[in-house]
């Protein structure tokens, strides 16, 4: 064939190579990548880049919970034995009672500005709301005052008050009966001397055959009982003073009262202030 103008004839244009690529091939590459999309898009984004810091804020936690403080323990009522505190301890203190304590004074173991009992010379339980003191100011000593016990405890203000009543109240006064009269006399200081520190002795044991009718040793152990628990409702302390005295018999050692069962010797007082200067407040 030649063209128009009588030219030699072209030669056939190259046919381009086909290439034939399987169809599954193409699916597998195409279902690969969208794996690897997937797994980019669920926890690729998430992860910091390699350097960068992590400024996400971190889940939000519960406080701790604070651990309840311990409730504070109350001291035991009644008072252990402890190293000798010694006269001073004794001096720092004023004695409330009955002839036992007023014998204090009288047989000069105590000053009477430490002793509060009636001019007299004893005390009942049951007579307490009533009473005078005879109340030696320990600036003016020469001139006591009759006071009440309220009016006592206001004017002295005592570091330390120990009380030892109840022998007369065993014989007359039943429990509930004790312990009002017992309740109200430590409250009465407690409102007319506050910061004083008050101590119930027990009642002392007696030598049964020589004491009068109605004052038993096992009289004695009730009413001391009795004070005791007074003496743990109202908050102050118990000095067990009885068992320096007490025989194996359970009664009061003959030799310290050898007259009348009750009132006792200079030996006992002895005793007496050891003890309580060896089971000291602290």
């Amino acid at each position: 064939m030649t063209d128009r103008k009588g030219s030699a004839p072209l030669p056939p244009a190259p046919r381009r190579k086909q290439t034939n690529v399987p169809i599954k091939a193409v699916l597998c590459v195409l279902l690969c990548a969208a794996c690897v999309l997937s797994v980019y898009l669920l926890f690729g984004r998430d992860e910091p880049s390699a350097g960068s810091a992590d400024t996400s804020s971190p889940p939000p936690t519960s406080a701790p919970t604070a651990e309840p403080s311990p409730e504070p323990t109350a001291p035991p009522v009644e008072l252990g034995e402890t190293a000798d505190a010694g006269q001073e301890y004794i001096d720092r203190m004023c004695f409330l009672g009955d002839s036992i304590t007023y014998q204090m004074g009288s047989n000069h173991f105590l000053p009477f500005t430490q002793i509060w009992v009636p001019e007299v010379g004893t005390l009942a339980l049951f007579s307490c709301p009533s009473v005078l003191i005879n109340y030696y100011p320990k600036d003016d000593p020469d001139n006591p005052r009759e006071l009440s016990i309220a009016d006592t405890a206001a004017a002295c203000q005592p570091e330390y008050l120990v009380i030892t009543l109840g022998l007369n109240g065993i014989a007359t006064l039943d429990e509930p009966q004790f312990k009002q009269y017992y309740r109200d006399l430590i409250h009465t200081i407690q409102d007319n001397s506050p910061d004083t520190k008050i101590i119930c002795q027990s009642i002392f044991p007696v030598v049964e055959s020589l004491v009068p009718e109605g004052i038993t040793n096992s009289g004695v152990v009730a009413g001391n009982q009795w004070i005791r628990d007074v003496a743990e409702e109202t908050g102050v302390r118990f000095l067990n003073t009885y068992e320096a005295l007490v025989d194996s018999s359970g009664g009061l050692v003959p030799a310290y009262s050898p007259w009348d069962g009750y009132h006792v010797t200079a030996e006992a007082y002895e005793v007496i202030f050891q003890y309580i200067r060896t089971h000291a407040w602290q």
